[in-house]
């Protein structure tokens, strides 16, 4: 894998958990700090694997996911650099609740158990942040539960479209234009259902004329109509 290595440090201290340290403190812990290089699709951790210290994404994305017995995926979040990944294991000392994949060539700055403890009861402020971090996972987890609980494939797909659009679109004389982040299938993992009946909605909601669809390339037509198909029917 052809991948720069980064300033350990400068990693560090763009670290939202660590950003109050001084640089003294940062050097100090950068001195612990252990690179690890992942190629895309590569596990960084699989679910059920002892926890043995902090990941800190230097470079590159992370897939935090869980699979069902019948392999299914349902993706819980994507990492980006300057995140952490699975910080609760560090402090309860249980396995990793999900599994842990490079998306893209990725380089993740490791800090042991025990040295990140110790720098978080030499340094309170960092633990709260922790706290911070954790509960704002938490909270995105009980949305992702809520979301499969209660709407169904077409509103989940079109609530993800819609965020696109506003997030990623470029008006055109066609209408909003967007590519998918990702594949299909990807795409399926995070919401919850499979390949298929992503490729099914797309189709039917380009057909309804709300949408064009080229693979992953898509074009909005109609805002207004994509968004009124989410809002309930008295």
């Amino acid at each position: 894998m052809s991948i720069e290595r980064t300033d350990l440090s400068a990693v560090l201290q763009r670290t939202t958990l660590l950003s109050s340290l001084t640089p003294a403190e940062i050097q100090l812990l950068a001195a612990r700090t252990v690179r690890k290089q992942l190629d895309n699709g590569e596990l960084l951790f699989s679910e059920g694997e002892i926890c043995h210290g902090l990941h800190i994404i230097a470079r590159g994305k992370v897939r935090i996911f869980k699979t069902s017995l019948g392999g299914r995926e349902q993706v819980l979040a994507v990492n980006n650099p300057g995140e952490c990944v699975a910080e609760l294991p560090v402090f309860d000392g249980g396995p990793y609740p999900a599994s842990a994949m490079a998306i893209e060539d990725t380089e993740i700055a490791f800090i042991s158990r025990r040295d990140f403890q110790a720098y978080c009861i030499e340094h309170p402020q960092v633990a709260l942040k922790v706290l911070a971090v954790v509960g704002g996972r938490l909270r995105r987890l009980v949305g992702i539960i809520e979301e499969l609980s209660f709407t169904t494939i077409r509103q989940r797909l079109i609530s993800a479209l819609l965020r696109l659009a506003e997030s990623e679109g470029k008006e055109t004389d066609r209408g909003i234009e967007f590519q998918l982040p990702a594949s299909h299938q990807e795409l399926a993992s995070q919401l919850g259902t499979v390949r298929e009946l992503i490729s099914r909605n797309l189709m039917r909601l380009q057909a309804e004329g709300l949408l064009d669809v080229d693979s992953r390339q898509i074009v909005v037509k109609d805002m207004k109509g994509l968004s009124a198909l989410l809002i309930p029917t008295p």
